[in-house]
């Protein structure tokens, strides 16, 4: 267990610097709202979903209705549904830790997850267990940044502007070690041309979900292409 939490922590020290900047933003903004530590603690606990987070202050402060605020998350997180295609058969491995990992996954966990190689010295017991640290690691910066951000906003004033160009820094950084890792480059530039695309066409954030089921529909379709380029290499 050690190793594998060991080689997780590792793994996620990227992750720890932009959930460390933003969880403090986070954490700012809740407290000029009103709320306290208290708050950022539970919302980073039980909602754990960074985007929706932001937008939850303004919801808990404006007052919105039950059915637009779920209809809003829907919208928002609605791309995690594609994420967990991709580890139904791991995470169900885990058993007992099944639920824990659908919930903790996050873009960024994603992200990782899926650049991650097992070293060949680890059992499968050692790996499920490094599966698991990742993504328990992730959530332990969210919370820790976000509680920070709540205490400093109730000790000091300072201007915030720009603290949330870390998130984008940390996709960057994922995505240039995923492309260095990976055997074939056909899912990055695939998910590349949709997003490109359809911001192109759509001109606002609601690119998000159609790109997503855009990209997925041309990955199935050249699925073989994409699994023989892997074998040949």
């Amino acid at each position: 267990m050690k190793k594998a939490a060991k080689f997780a922590l590792i793994k996620t020290i990227p992750i720890f610097l932009g959930y460390i900047f933003l969880g403090i933003a986070f954490g700012l903004l809740l407290q000029k709202s009103g709320l306290s530590v208290f708050w950022a603690f539970l919302i980073s606990t039980l909602v754990y979903a960074g985007s929706m987070q932001f937008a939850l202050v303004g919801i808990l402060t404006g007052g919105l209705s039950y059915v637009t605020t779920a209809v809003m998350t829907l919208f928002i997180n609605s791309r995690h549904a594609f994420y967990g295609l991709t580890f139904i058969e791991r995470f169900k491995e885990m058993r007992k830790a099944y639920p824990y990992m659908v919930f903790s996954l996050t873009d960024e966990t994603y992200s990782l997850l899926c650049s991650m190689a097992r070293p060949s010295a680890f059992t499968d017991k050692e790996w499920k267990a490094a599966t698991f640290f990742t993504a328990f690691f992730d959530q332990c910066y969210w919370i820790a940044g976000s509680v920070l951000g709540a205490l400093m906003g109730e000790l000091i004033t300072f201007d915030t502007t720009g603290i949330d160009f870390a998130m984008t820094a940390l996709f960057v950084v994922i995505c240039v070690d995923q492309w260095k890792a990976a055997k074939t480059h056909i899912p990055a530039v695939t998910g590349f041309i949709c997003g490109a695309l359809f911001l192109v066409l759509i001109r606002s954030s609601n690119f998000i979900l159609p790109a997503l089921a855009a990209a997925v529909a041309m990955l199935l379709f050249l699925r073989r292409t994409v699994e023989q380029k892997m074998e040949e290499d």
